[in-house]
């Protein structure tokens, strides 16, 4: 299954040095059977998007954690697609929740996903107001759109560090 793993750019780095990819709490997005369920129409590449743009809104609540501790922190989503065998669903969290097992190993990694650096001022923003805007708050969503309005970038596994070097 294809998975989504949202991230920072710390969580980037440590994956170099770690050559594997930890979840937080083992979480992850996929197109589920239930996600594909609330949707009337959409292929699967189109529910994939879905499933990326959740794992993206997740990489926001990441890091807002870590520019609270580190301002200067890199304002950017990140997302690691994956391929791997041994998911849980948890349609008790959300329709595209996955729970993984344990450590995803690089050779498993499909691709990173992450911020330009002119959507830096729009994630920093949305980052703030994250939690706001899963509570209703129809200003928070709007600022939270203006991140989302940013497409992330494609890179390959194998040109993340040559990607982080130019951070």
């Amino acid at each position: 299954m294809r998975i989504y793993v949202p991230a920072t750019v710390a969580g980037l780095r440590r994956l170099l040095d770690d050559e594997q990819l930890q979840p937080l709490s083992g979480t992850a997005f996929a197109l589920t059977p239930r996600l594909r369920e609330a949707y009337a129409s959409g292929d699967d590449e189109e529910l994939e998007y879905v499933a990326m743009s959740e794992a993206a809104r997740a990489s926001l609540r990441l890091l807002a954690t870590e520019l609270a501790e580190d301002p200067s922190a890199p304002p950017r989503r990140a997302v690691v697609s994956a391929d791997v065998d041994d998911v849980t669903l948890r349609p008790d969290l959300d329709d595209a929740v996955v729970r993984v097992a344990g450590p995803i190993p690089m050779a498993r990694l499909a691709a990173v996903h992450l911020d330009l650096e002119e959507a830096g001022g729009a994630v920093r923003a949305a980052a703030a107001v994250v939690d706001a805007a899963d509570l209703g708050d129809p200003d928070a969503e709007f600022t939270l759109g203006e991140a989302e309005d940013h497409e992330l970038a494609w890179y390959g596994v194998q040109e993340l560090p040559f990607v982080l070097e130019l951070l």
